[in-house]
C-alpha cells in the first residue's frame, strides 16, 4: 500500500567523505551496507545512486541498507510527488539477492520512522555523522533540522538493525541513541511502546505533519487510543489490566509477531497480560502497524502477488460481522455510547466500532473510502424513566 504525501522526504544518498582506504574489497563482504562510521557525510543529491523512481511517484535514495532479497529495512530519505522538501526516514523497500532496491511497480516503500516530521528539508541538505559522534540533518542553507544531540557520548558509530532500530553505539556495542525510543506513527515488529512515550497520527493522509488529532500511548493502568490535545485528550478506546504493579520499570507494549502484546504490571519473560491480536507475519521485515489521521491503527504486511495489505485494524471491535450484531454489542455494552459500522461489498463481513465517547460526525465520502458506514448513537428509553 502507497502513502501519499503533501509534502515529500526523499532518501539521501550515500556520497563518503572518509578516504578511499576506508573502503573493503566487495569480494569479501555482503552486497548490503548497514553502517557507517564517524566523520561520514552524505548529500542529498538528485545523481545520487541507491536511488530509485516508483510507479506510485515516490523515489527513495538508501544510505544504509540491511539485508538481502524481499522486504528489508533502509534509511535515508523518501520522496513522492514534486519532491521539494524531504524528511530523513527508515522504511521498508524490496531487495534482490544483491542488496538492490527493486519492485518499483509493486513496492512501494513504507515509511516507519521518520526524524523531520515537522522540519522537512530540501536539495542539497546533508546528513553527517560527526566526528564527535552526532547525527545531524542539516537543510542545504546550512541550518540544522534535526539532530541525536549526542556529541561527546562515546559514539563509535551508526548501525541499523534487522528489526529497523537506527542505533548510534559506542565501543562495548551498546546503544547511546536509537530510533526506537522516538517512536513517530508506526510500529515495526519486536519494537516497544513505552509508557510515557506515544504513537502520534499525522494531520491527514496528505500531510504527514506530525499534530493529528489522535494518539496511542501506555500507562501504568493499560493501553489507550485518545483524541484531542496534548492538554486534554480524551480515551476513544481502552484496555485496562487490573492488578497490582510491583516493578519499577515502566510498563510498555510490545509487537511480537502475532500479537500486540501488554506488559502493565509484569515484564518479559512473563507472559503478556493482555494482548491485541495480528495476523502472523510470513517474513519479517514484511509486516507492520500505523496510527493513521481516521485514529485507526491499522496492520500492513507484504504480499508478493498484491504488495502491501492491509490485514487487521487493531482498534476495531468486530470483525467479519454484520450491522445487527454491532448494534446489539453497543446495547448490550454500558460504556457503550455509539456503534459504527462499514462494510465493502459484503453486508455480512464488516467492521464494527464501539465507542464510549462521541465527538463529532463527518459524513463518509464513499467515492474517497469505498466503504458504506453507518452510525447507531445510543440515547435513553424515556419510557423507563416513568
Amino acid at each position: 500500500m502507497s502513502v501519499s504525501w503533501n509534502w515529500c522526504s526523499v532518501l539521501f544518498f550515500l556520497i563518503f567523505s572518509t578516504p578511499f582506504s576506508f573502503l573493503v574489497d566487495a569480494r569479501s563482504q555482503s552486497f548490503d551496507y548497514p553502517a557507517a562510521k564517524l566523520s561520514t557525510k552524505w548529500v542529498n543529491s538528485p545523481s545520487a545512486p541507491h536511488s530509485v523512481a516508483f510507479t506510485d511517484g515516490s523515489t527513495v535514495r538508501a544510505i544504509l541498507l540491511r539485508g538481502t532479497f524481499g522486504p528489508r529495512y533502509a534509511c535515508g530519505f523518501f520522496c513522492n510527488g514534486a519532491c521539494d522538501t524531504y524528511l530523513f526516514a527508515v522504511f521498508i523497500v524490496q531487495t534482490n539477492s544483491a542488496s538492490s532496491i527493486v519492485a518499483p511497480a509493486i513496492g512501494f516503500p513504507q515509511v516507519v520512522w521518520a526524524a523531520n516530521r515537522n522540519n522537512p528539508v530540501r536539495i542539497n541538505a546533508t546528513l553527517e555523522l560527526t566526528s564527535r559522534g552526532n547525527l545531524v540533518l542539516r537543510d542545504a542553507d546550512g541550518t540544522v533540522a534535526w539532530s541525536t544531540n549526542t556529541n561527546g557520548k562515546s559514539v563509535v558509530g551508526l548501525n541499523l538493525t534487522d528489526t529497523g532500530n537506527l542505533v548510534l553505539f559506542n565501543k562495548k556495542n551498546a546503544a547511546v541513541w536509537q530510533s526506537f525510543d522516538h517512536p513517530t506513527d508506526s510500529l515495526v515488529p519486536g519494537q516497544k511502546l513505552v509508557e510515557g512515550k506515544k504513537l502520534t497520527a499525522s494531520v491527514s493522509t496528505t500531510n504527514w505533519m506530525d499534530g493529528g488529532l489522535f494518539s496511542l500511548s501506555v500507562t501504568k493502568e493499560g493501553l489507550f487510543a485518545s483524541i484531542g490535545s496534548n492538554n486534554t485528550p480524551v480515551p476513544y478506546y481502552e484496555y485496562r489490566v487490573g492488578g497490582t504493579k510491583t516493578r519499577k520499570q515502566p510498563s510498555y507494549v510490545r509487537y511480537l509477531n502475532g500479537s500486540l502484546a501488554l506488559f502493565i504490571n509484569l515484564s518479559e519473560p512473563s507472559e503478556p497480560e493482555g494482548a491485541l491480536s495480528v495476523p502472523p507475519a510470513a517474513s519479517l521485515p514484511g509486516q507492520y502497524m500505523r496510527l493513521w489521521p481516521d485514529g485507526h491503527l491499522r496492520v500492513y504486511q507484504w504480499q508478493a502477488s498484491k504488495g502491501w495489505t492491509q490485514v487487521a485494524d487493531l482498534l476495531t471491535d468486530l470483525t467479519n460481522t454484520d450491522s445487527e450484531t454491532c448494534k446489539q454489542a453497543c446495547l448490550k455494552n454500558c460504556s457503550c455510547k455509539a456503534a459504527l459500522f462499514r462494510y465493502g461489498w459484503n453486508p455480512s463481513a464488516g467492521e464494527c466500532s464501539l465507542l464510549s465517547e462521541i465527538f463529532s460526525m463527518i459524513d463518509n465520502d464513499q467515492e474517497k473510502t469505498h466503504y458504506n458506514s453507518t452510525a447507531y448513537i445510543k440515547v435513553q428509553n424515556l419510557a423507563t424513566l416513568k
